[in-house]
C-alpha cells in the first residue's frame, strides 16, 4: 500500500472511531444467529466496485477492526464475505457483532464520495427454568450506551405482563415442565426503536 493511500485510509479510520458516542444511532436488529446484509453504496460505477473499498468495523468500546480490505476478508472469515456490489454479510450472528459498520470507497489514497454507515443492534434471549417457574429474558445489545428502544413481551396478540429495564424485558412463566415448550414457542420478544412505530418480533429459540 502506497503512502498517500495509507495517510487516507487513516484519516478515514480516525474520523470513524472519534465520532460523538451520544449520538443516536438505528439500523437494523437482528437476532442471535440470524444472518444479515449490510449494503456499500460507493464504487457502483466502477468496473470492478469493489476495487479500493474497506469495511471498517467500531465496537460499542470504540475498538476498530478491518474487515475487509484489498478486495480480501481479513477478520472472521468463518462468518462473514462480500457479495458482488460490496455488502457485508454476516452469518450466524454473535452478540460481539453489535456496532457501526462504515464502508468507504478509495481512489488514489483519498475517499470517494460518502462513507456509508450501518449500526447493527443484536438481540439475545436466554432461559432460565426453576421447579415449575421459567424465566425468559430478552435484551438489546446497542452501539450507543444508550437506549433508544422499547422492549417487551408478545403472547398472540398481547403484551404479557413483563419488566422493562434499559433495553431488556422479563416474562416469569408459572407451569409444569411438560408444558412449558407449548408456552414459550408461542411467546415472542418485541422490540421498538423509538424512531419508527414499527415493532420487530422475535420468536424464542431455545439455544
Amino acid at each position: 500500500m502506497d503512502q498517500t493511500r495509507w495517510v487516507g485510509m487513516s484519516l478515514f479510520l480516525m474520523l470513524l472511531l472519534q465520532f460523538a458516542a451520544a449520538r443516536k444511532f438505528f439500523g437494523p436488529i437482528v437476532a442471535v444467529g440470524d444472518e444479515v446484509t449490510l449494503s456499500c453504496e460507493n464504487g457502483m460505477d466502477d468496473p470492478d466496485p469493489c476495487e479500493g473499498v474497506i469495511w471498517f468495523f467500531v465496537s460499542p468500546r470504540n475498538q476498530g477492526q478491518t474487515l475487509f480490505e484489498d478486495k480480501q476478508i481479513r477478520a472472521k472469515p468463518d462468518r462473514l464475505s462480500v457479495t458482488e456490489n460490496c455488502s457485508l454479510v454476516i452469518k450466524n450472528i454473535q452478540r460481539d457483532d453489535v456496532g457501526r459498520y462504515d464502508c468507504g470507497h478509495f481512489r488514489s489514497g483519498k475517499l470517494h464520495g460518502e462513507d456509508t454507515v450501518t449500526v447493527l443492534h443484536v438481540v439475545t434471549m436466554t432461559e432460565q427454568q426453576k421447579d415449575d417457574e421459567v424465566t425468559l429474558v430478552c435484551s438489546v445489545s446497542a452501539y450507543s450506551s444508550n437506549c433508544y428502544h422499547t422492549v417487551s413481551w408478545r403472547y398472540g396478540e398481547t403484551d404479557v405482563g413483563a419488566t422493562r429495564s434499559s433495553c431488556s424485558a422479563t416474562v416469569a412463566i408459572f407451569t409444569p415442565s411438560r408444558l412449558r415448550p407449548k408456552y414459550s414457542e408461542l411467546l415472542k420478544c418485541k422490540v421498538t426503536p423509538s424512531d419508527s412505530e414499527t415493532a420487530h418480533l422475535f420468536p424464542f429459540i431455545r439455544p
